[in-house]
């Protein structure tokens, strides 16, 4: 690993923290405003927080002259296929329609659940995606059937009971782990002919419109809720989004997919110490003996992906 690698797997590696410590804010929100309405300012501020990173990357690709003639026409061909911005708009309202239905479900799980456990729970997104992939004829390699199982054990270790019981507000983060899942196959495919970060702030401000609506129904709002809650806000929309967002930009450029991957998935650990550490959370040795098999489970589900360069859909829904 030579020294631009080691610098960009850090530079992750600080985006993964940024992304883990958020299941803590989104844990102290929780406490003050109601689920749908944390999410929509959240996401308000996050999509607002692309715009600065959106003129920079776009500035810098077009100021750049220094570019040898074969990348000048991949750029070229690049550009010829991205979408239109009707394109853009339309799959950013599609992708932000499920990233509503995720990211309410995980904020509604972490009323009653730890940062921990939310977020190696919503982590199965990881081993769920191949099972998606299923119908879409993929093929399952047989290191990630092993991931499932191992995942789907510690699973059982971090939620279910001695009485064979499981809560409530776990059950609601498994749900929402299957529409992460489905988000990733969303973005997967749009990012494929739409810039990915105008594509972000489009679903990002679909989600805070579908959030805030869902609010003004269900939830009562108030300026002294919001008040309260502005810390962990501005880190979920600023921090979690415009600044790790821009990190994992920077990082994976010069980082090794399958770093990238093992990097960002450390977001689950994150998670689990900051809740420890800030919110005095403690998941017991059964709980943590779950965490220690889902967190090789999703590593091991993501094995057959390694050698391909997709490592920048890992995170894209944080």
């Amino acid at each position: 690993m030579n020294a631009q690698e080691l610098k960009s797997n850090v530079i992750l590696l600080l985006a993964a923290a940024i992304w883990g410590f958020a299941f803590v804010a989104q844990r102290i929100g929780a406490n003050y405003l109601g689920s749908f309405t944390f999410n929509g300012i959240r996401f308000a501020l996050g999509g607002l927080s692309l715009i600065p990173v959106i003129l920079f990357f776009g500035n810098k690709n077009g100021k750049n002259g220094k570019k040898d003639a074969k990348e000048q026409i991949q750029i070229k061909e690049k550009e010829k296929a991205k979408s239109s911005k009707k394109d853009t708009v339309i799959a950013g309202i599609v992708a932000g329609i499920v990233l509503f239905a995720a990211a309410s479900l995980q904020q509604i799980g972490l009323v009653d659940s730890s940062a921990g456990k939310a977020a190696f729970i919503t982590g199965l997104y990881l081993v769920i995606v191949p099972i998606l992939g299923i119908f879409l004829k993929q093929y399952i390699h047989l290191t990630t059937w092993i991931g499932i199982f191992m995942a789907i054990s510690g699973l059982y270790f971090l939620c279910v009971t001695d009485n064979m019981t499981i809560s409530k507000s776990d059950l609601i983060l498994v749900l929402g782990a299957f529409f992460w899942a489905l988000h990733i196959l969303l973005i997967d495919h749009f990012v494929k002919k739409i810039d990915a970060l105008k594509l972000s702030f489009c679903q990002f401000l679909t989600c805070s419109a579908l959030s805030m609506a869902a609010a003004m129904i269900f939830e009562h709002i108030t300026l002294d809720g919001i008040i309260q809650a502005i810390v962990p806000i501005l880190y979920g929309g600023v921090c979690s989004v415009g600044v790790a967002y821009t990190l994992q930009a920077i990082g994976q450029k010069h980082a090794k997919p399958s770093h990238a991957a093992i990097v960002l998935s450390m977001e689950s650990v994150f998670a689990s110490l900051g809740g420890w550490i800030i919110l005095k959370e403690n998941l017991g040795l059964r709980g943590y003996m779950g965490c220690a098999l889902m967190m090789c489970g999703m590593l091991m589900a993501q094995v057959q992906n390694f050698s391909k360069n997709n490592a920048e859909v890992i995170n894209s829904i944080n």
